[in-house]
């Protein structure tokens, strides 16, 4: 059993839905990444997604965008990822999923890079930029290194390539909340409700859903609706931006903002 679907078990049994912070690997510096990494699964994150800086990250918004460009600059590499995971496997077995850009999955070699990076610790993989239709060779190079293909689904996906997608994916199905690139917005649109309600009469893999989840009001709606989880990026990001020059206020606010959020995954 994969630690996936473990997990996601266990939530289930207990009521609850996941909670699923995003970060950016080295943002700002690798020490500090790590110890916001750590209190974020000390304050009850259920699962992590975690992203290689890139220079070109075209899903992204503003706030992520930054995060890359500070992980870069501090020396963030793939290889440097790696010892990344590595070292979070010292402190915490939740599962981890990884949000890249092909580019640098191909730079390595589809199968080295998930072999390495399943080695690691890594649970899950997702290639941002990697339309499904083109995905055959990554999603043969993860099964073979234990990874699951994780795909994103978005409120315009066609019939077929949501056929396609369910037939290859592993893990749990990341459900795009709206049009556009990351970043914390002040509403949940409706369109991932009505996606989540289509998708979720299709399949019995988990729902995640992220893009503009910020708020706690997004977590319980999401939650109510059936969704099986919730990720945040550019919420938590911005507060690791907002504290650079105090990292312990900076962790203190991660801890904080994720045991808000996690409350609204509760059952009641």
């Amino acid at each position: 059993m994969s630690r996936y679907e473990a997990s996601f078990q266990a939530l289930r049994a207990r009521k609850e839905k996941a909670f699923i912070p995003f970060f950016v690997m080295g943002d700002p510096d690798y020490e500090t990444s790590l110890a916001a990494a750590r209190a974020a699964v000390e304050a009850g994150a259920d699962m992590l997604e975690l992203g290689i800086a890139y220079s070109d990250p075209m899903a992204d918004g503003p706030s992520i965008q930054a995060a890359d460009l500070r992980a870069l600059r501090a020396g963030m590499t793939v290889d440097r990822a790696l010892h990344y995971l590595r070292d979070l496997r010292g402190f915490s077995q939740v599962p981890v999923g990884l949000l890249v850009y092909y580019n640098l999955v191909l730079r390595r070699g589809v199968e080295r890079f998930c072999r390495d990076f399943a080695s690691a610790g890594l649970d899950g993989i997702l290639a941002a930029d990697l339309p499904a239709e083109e995905a055959r060779p990554l999603i043969r190079a993860s099964r073979a290194g234990g990874l699951d293909p994780i795909f994103m689904i978005t409120p315009t996906v066609t019939e077929e390539r949501l056929e396609r997608v369910l037939r290859h994916a592993g893990g749990f199905l990341y459900l795009v909340a709206l049009l556009g690139v990351t970043g914390a917005r002040g509403s949940l649109h409706p369109d991932v409700l009505r996606l989540l309600k289509r998708v979720k009469a299709r399949t019995d893999l988990p729902l995640c859903a992220g893009f503009g989840i910020s708020r706690p009001g997004h977590v319980r709606s999401l939650a109510r609706s059936g969704a099986d989880g919730a990720i945040v990026g550019s919420a938590i990001v911005d507060l690791i931006a907002g504290n650079l020059g105090n990292r312990e206020k900076m962790l203190r606010e991660i801890r904080g903002y994720v045991r808000r959020m996690k409350a609204e995954t509760l059952a009641r």
